[in-house]
């Protein structure tokens, strides 16, 4: 089988093995719902906050030593260690009998999350910097199994159950789990051929977490708590949503929420190929600047309020002669009013703006007396927002789409900068994302118990979103005006090409060189090269692939 038959092999196995832990990751927000629902347990809001979550947690924990572990071991026996781990304890799970029981189960199977770190790390040393992005966007697509596990299970409970006559037989639920995470490992053995970065001095473990300390990294994780772990906290927090702000039914509400999960881990591959296609920064601005709007028109909430508006004041005083619905008279002065009309504010049918309706309502009755200015009328706006279900739940696609985008295009970043440590560097911007989820949830509770307003979860990510926008184009001007103020100064000159002499250090073969490209500013074309001191590999160098990296502290 030649090289490029292995690659396409293992990336499919990777894509569907994190696919099923996916799904077994996000199993108890289905079905600790369906016990508590069914009263087979009286778990407390608080309690099975901490059990949906806990899961989430343990997966992202765990997912920097897996990491670390890919990168000294491969990414094969990792792999399949973790799903023979997760499988196991998905399996003890169905013994469970009470709230420390769910818990023990859930720290175990949720190292199924920790499959991420692997995947990531174990899919681009199959492939060279220029394709890491695309193969990185379809593995992704693996997030799919948050939908997969929302609609099918439900399903499959009631079937399991037989419609909630026999609760004990939910315990089939996690031994399905545990036997398609057994299948999937076997297959997955078949499927893909031992293979680890190469590095040939062994590192030790302070070596090996040096990348650690780069700003840079922390700055990806940042993203990664956005797009990932907004992901997975709006994945959960969706359906009370919709219950709550839109009176839909469970079932309906989960219909629609995967309208949300479903597209994001389809859109992660596009990502990928667009980070390939037109660079990961590039691609991060149109997210970043997507994501911040998006949830700027989501965090206006559904509303129907009244206030004061413009009212009628008399131009002179005099004596009030007559009052009604149409006008006031002051001394045979007639003051016009303006009348509320049938059906103002609308707010029945498909509402995409808000709607408007003012009026005014008299203050004075006849024989009173009134001065200069005085108001005879004051005046009431009342403003209806429909929040319509679908504009919302178009948006909410829409975000789904960026945010799955935007999860490829981080990880675009990593095997670029850190050839030799995407498993370290990839399991903590992991873990931070994966934080993201289990933190999301919690926090959008306490600002609703809070506010009282639903919708501050969405003002809360815009905050975040806008954070991070600010922050990366920082960076980017930073490292134009100090690493290369001459390109700085002519940005605006648009159409004439720049030339740029950089130190760079070859991704492909770790090693420092000086090139000189040409960049056009104005132009949406990636930076020419012109010269490269590793071409043409003489001297027992090795030979320039003209994938370059620019070394500072600190870039974007």
């Amino acid at each position: 089988m030649t090289t490029r038959a292995k690659a396409i092999s293992v990336l499919t196995a990777n894509t569907v093995a994190f696919t099923v832990c996916f799904a077994v990751w996000m199993m108890y927000g289905v079905l600790i719902t369906f016990l508590v629902d069914q009263q087979a347990y009286g778990f407390s809001k608080a309690q099975i906050g901490w059990l949906i979550g806990i899961p989430v947690l343990t997966g992202s924990l765990f997912r920097l030593p897996a990491g670390m572990l890919t990168d000294r071991y491969g990414g094969r026996p990792v792999f399949a260690g973790v799903m023979l781990l997760a499988a196991l304890a998905a399996y003890l799970t169905s013994f469970a009998n009470d709230f420390w029981g769910f818990i023990l189960g859930g720290l175990g199977f949720g190292l199924a999350g920790a499959s991420f770190a692997v995947g990531i790390a174990y899919t681009s040393v199959w492939f060279p910097p220029h394709q890491q992005g695309t193969a990185l966007g379809v593995f992704g697509i693996g997030n799919t199994g948050a939908a997969l596990t929302a609609i099918i299970s439900p399903q499959l409970l009631v079937v399991l159950t037989r419609g909630g006559e026999a609760l004990e037989r939910w315990r089939m639920l996690p031994r399905l789990y545990a036997l398609a995470l057994l299948a999937m490992t076997v297959v997955f053995w078949l499927l893909t051929f031992p293979k680890k970065p190469d590095d040939p001095i062994q590192r030790t473990l302070h070596q090996r977490l040096e990348p650690l300390g780069s700003v840079r990294v922390w700055r990806f994780g940042l993203y990664y708590f956005l797009l990932f772990g907004g992901f997975v906290a709006l994945a959960q927090w969706l359906i009370p949503y919709y219950v709550n702000v839109y009176t839909l039914s469970v079932v309906t509400a989960g219909l629609l929420s995967a309208v949300f999960s479903l597209p994001s881990g389809l859109f992660r591959a596009l990502g990928g190929w667009l980070a390939d296609r037109f660079g990961a920064r590039a691609v991060m601005y149109w997210v970043l600047g997507g994501a911040t709007a998006v949830c700027l028109l989501l965090a206006v909430p559904r509303m129907d309020i009244q206030s004061p508006g413009q009212g009628v004041m008399a131009a002179r005083g005099g004596t009030v002669t007559a009052v009604t619905e149409e006008a006031v008279e002051v001394d045979g002065t007639r003051y016009p009013l303006r009348r509320l009309e049938p059906g103002n504010p609308r707010q029945r049918g498909t509402l995409v703006l808000p709607t408007a309706a003012s009026w005014q309502e008299p203050v004075v009755r006849p024989g009173d007396v009134v001065p200069k200015r005085a108001l005879l009328a004051r005046g009431v706006t009342r403003i209806y927002f429909q929040a319509n279900i679908w504009v919302f739940t178009g948006l909410v696609f829409v975000l789904a789409a960026v945010m799955g985008i935007g999860m490829a295009a981080v990880f675009k970043h990593i095997p670029t900068y850190f050839p030799r440590d995407v498993g370290t560097v990839g399991g903590i911007v992991g873990v931070i994302g994966g934080l993201g989820g289990f933190i999301g949830p919690i926090l959008f509770g306490y600002l609703l118990q809070g506010t009282g307003i639903w919708t501050t979860n969405w003002m809360f990510l815009f905050l975040l979103s806008l954070i991070c926008l600010v922050w990366m184009h920082a960076v980017v001007r930073r490292m134009l005006n100090v690493r290369a103020p001459e390109v700085a100064g002519q940005m605006d000159e648009k159409g004439t090409p720049v030339p740029v002499s950089l130190r760079v250090l070859c991704p492909v073969h770790a090693v420092e060189a000086t090139v000189r490209v040409f960049v056009t500013p104005g132009s949406d074309s990636s930076p020419r090269l012109a010269a490269c001191s590793l071409r043409p590999g003489e001297g027992g160098r090795p030979p320039c692939e003209g994938q370059c990296v620019v070394q500072s502290a600190e870039e974007a």
